[in-house]
């Protein structure tokens, strides 16, 4: 029989907070992390705001000089990991570290370190180049500092999809754990990239918004009036363990990982496909791996980016699974507070969906003004809702056809 998989600690770095309790709170007032980017210039672009990480110091979690040799992707990844640990009271000995996972990744990786690099090559020539330019850039040095940190000497690597990233980063350490190769994984990821060329990247392809006059209402997702995501920036990481090891050790436990979806549009290299259909396939699948029906969730939170067509279909995908159910379920985007937070973002909404389950408490789509035709579903607009959770289902897609779906429900003994 397969081992149930519980979570039993949560760790955040947000553009709302340091820490899960903070950015939970801001969550539930409906308060904006966005604002204008402050990092660097970009009077210059066509998109002047992001949603930043603000007073973060990497020497509050890290030795100085350790700090030093670790991109910002890296010291915000530790800084939410070592939160989740303690949180779950989880001390790694040296008896059960071969045991003990970790898998964690990040979207675009060590982009600020790769910028910064290119230019001293440019200026004072290839021998001035860091010799620590490829471990601060390459993705998997970030499970593997963790690992470094923490003693996990387990299955130890990173999944890269774009901003599906951190979910199926969640759904294969379940699945690690389902089938016996490990009693606890460290799952999540970590996102930094707004730096001047990550901006005009996404400038260059039309998908950020340009509201630049009013940075707190830009991300508006399912609103007539969206016009693109808000880049953002952070860290979440979710203790997985099996059941009967958190009942050993007497972990608090926080909710059950019940279900997991994972699909692939073929279809094109950014948008979604007709339909939402292969989003649809996900959710279908880790509905039926948890062994529940459309009518058994409470919650969904959604993908929901504040993209014209991305919003539309997952629409239409949540109405091909749920059919007449669909408007009675809540469905909300936490991105219209944190902005998309990318190779983060299924960790820190799956951080999100527990929270709900735990607190009872829906929190809300900011910014949902002008209600769009093609998106009609219950978006929870502006306001928290109070309501019991039992089953949350988190949605993430990625560039290239990437699709994930998690399910999340109370634990029950």
């Amino acid at each position: 029989m397969a081992e149930r998989v519980v979570v039993t600690g949560m760790g955040a770095i947000t553009p709302l907070g340091l820490d899960v309790t903070s950015t939970w709170k801001s969550l539930v007032e409906g308060r904006s992390g966005v604002g204008p980017i402050t990092s660097f210039d970009a009077s210059d672009l066509p998109t002047r705001i992001a949603a930043e990480v603000r007073e973060f110091d990497p020497t509050n979690y890290l030795n100085p000089k350790e700090a030093r040799r670790m991109d910002r992707v890296v010291q915000l990844g530790l800084a939410a990991l070592k939160e989740a640990v303690h949180d779950a009271g989880l001390t790694i000995t040296p008896e059960i570290a071969d045991e003990v996972g970790v898998v964690m990744a990040s979207g675009i990786g060590g982009i600020g370190t790769l910028v910064e690099q290119i230019e001293v090559m440019r200026v004072k020539g290839p021998d001035r180049v860091s010799p620590f330019l490829v471990p601060m850039m390459i993705i998997d040095l970030l499970p593997g500092h963790a690992s470094i940190v923490t003693g996990a000497r387990g299955p130890n690597f990173s999944i890269v999809s774009a901003c599906a990233t951190s979910a199926h980063c969640i759904g294969e350490a379940f699945e690690i754990i389902r089938r016996g190769d490990a009693v606890a994984v460290l799952a999540g990821g970590s996102e930094a990239g707004i730096v001047p060329i990550g901006v005009a990247g996404f400038c260059a392809s039309r998908a950020l918004s340009t509201r630049n006059d009013e940075p707190e209402r830009a991300s508006r997702p399912f609103d007539a009036q969206r016009d693109g995501f808000v880049m953002g920036e952070g860290a979440g990481v979710l203790v997985l363990e099996s059941l009967s090891f958190a009942r050993s050790r007497g972990a608090r436990i926080y909710a059950e990982v019940v279900g997991y979806g994972a699909t692939g549009d073929a279809y094109h290299i950014t948008a979604p496909a007709e339909g939402g259909e292969g989003l649809a396939r996900a959710i279908r699948r880790a509905l039926q791996k948890a062994d529940l029906g459309p009518g058994d969730v409470d919650y969904v939170n959604a993908h929901g980016t504040s993209t014209p067509h991305g919003d539309k279909m997952e629409t239409l995908a949540l109405k091909s699974v749920f059919g007449d159910r669909a408007g009675r379920i809540p469905v909300s985007s936490t991105k219209s507070m944190t902005g998309h937070l990318m190779g983060a973002a299924g960790a820190v909404e799956s951080i999100v969906c527990v929270k709900a389950i735990v607190e009872g408490v829906i929190p809300p789509t900011i910014n949902y003004e002008h209600p769009d035709p093609e998106c009609d579903l219950d978006y929870v607009p502006n306001v928290a809702r109070r309501q019991t959770v039992r089953v949350a289902l988190n949605n993430s897609l990625g560039f290239g056809g990437h699709n994930c779906s998690l399910v999340f429900a109370r634990y029950e003994g």
